[in-house]
């Protein structure tokens, strides 16, 4: 099952009168979770903090959660942010422990590691104007070091990142993405791809073995699902030669799911930071993701599908 489908918290401008929103700052190896949001029978990030929340604040009912980005089963997170509306007297009883507490509840492959009050306008999801994320492939021939088996994706074939760039640079800008994402119904597909490289980094230092990782920086205004691991498949051709530079942008160009790409392994995929506005402009930039998004000549479809 995929959580991209999941409910988030409801939509609000700000906080209902009595409560304070918080921000919360987090990380989480997305390997023993089905992603982000809650799913019925299955361990998600989403319901683990919202337990540990409900315990350490002794409060009867949870306190519903909302995210940046929703992150697919597998996937990790090191910069990922979160809001929750609690009421004034809790927060002023538990405000300054919240954080330790939280951190002896957690599991620990779940950490927050910055709890503070929200500026006015700020909502994690709506007012963020960017996503960060990083895909980290390995093309050594010996396979990936073990101990970073659980964060990078191994490729069989050298790669070149000379050529993958150039395909990376057709796709910048402002497009429809259909042809890399998982259409859902009445859910916008135009997305403004910001960001789009790939460059050699060392292995880990205390890594057995030599060579480097290929690393993918994918920066958008908002992904839809499956949008960044499609496109890394599709440059993955590019690099080991299967395809021409021209590739990506052609079944960009079409817009239609293409059988040669490969929606790649999710554990090689982690959100790195989310970006927002000065506080003074956090509230415009909430209203504006609520509006339509089109392209021209292409009818009218509501923003509110932002999705990590």
């Amino acid at each position: 099952m995929v959580n991209d489908c999941a409910e988030q918290a409801p939509v609000k401008d700000g906080p209902a009168a009595g409560l304070v929103r918080i921000r919360l700052d987090l990380a989480y190896h997305g390997a023993e979770f089905s992603g982000w949001a809650r799913q019925r029978g299955r361990r998600t990030v989403q319901e683990e903090i919202e337990s540990a929340l409900q315990v350490v604040t002794r409060s009867p009912e949870p306190f519903a959660l909302t995210v940046a980005g929703r992150t697919d089963a597998g996937v990790h997170a090191r910069g990922q942010v979160a809001h929750v509306d609690l009421p004034l007297e809790l927060w002023a009883e538990h405000g300054e422990k919240l954080l330790r507490r939280l951190a002896g509840r957690l599991p620990g492959d779940v950490r927050i590691y910055r709890v503070a009050e929200a500026p006015a306008g700020f909502d994690a999801r709506f007012a963020a104007i960017w996503r960060r994320y990083a895909y980290r492939v390995a093309d050594h021939q010996g396979g990936v070091d073990p101990l970073l088996r659980g964060h990078v994706l191994w490729h069989d074939r050298p790669l070149d990142l000379e050529r993958m760039n150039a395909a990376a640079r057709l796709l910048l800008g402002e497009h429809d993405f259909a042809a890399y994402c998982k259409k859902r119904e009445g859910a916008t597909t135009i997305r403004t791809l910001l960001e789009l490289r790939w460059d050699r980094v060392p292995m880990d230092p205390y890594a057995s073995q030599e060579g480097s990782l290929a690393v993918a920086t994918v920066r958008a205004d908002a992904f839809c699902h499956n949008m960044v691991r499609a496109l890394v498949g599709a440059m993955l051709l590019v690099g080991d030669g299967h395809r021409p530079v021209e590739f990506p942008g052609e079944v960009l160009a079409g817009g239609v799911r293409n059988s040669a790409v490969n929606v790649i392994r999710p554990y090689g995929l982690t959100l790195e930071e989310v970006g927002y506005p000065a506080d003074d402009q956090l509230a415009e930039r909430g209203r504006l993701a609520r509006r339509m998004r089109t392209l021209p000549g292409m009818p009218a479809v509501p923003t509110g599908d932002v999705e990590g």
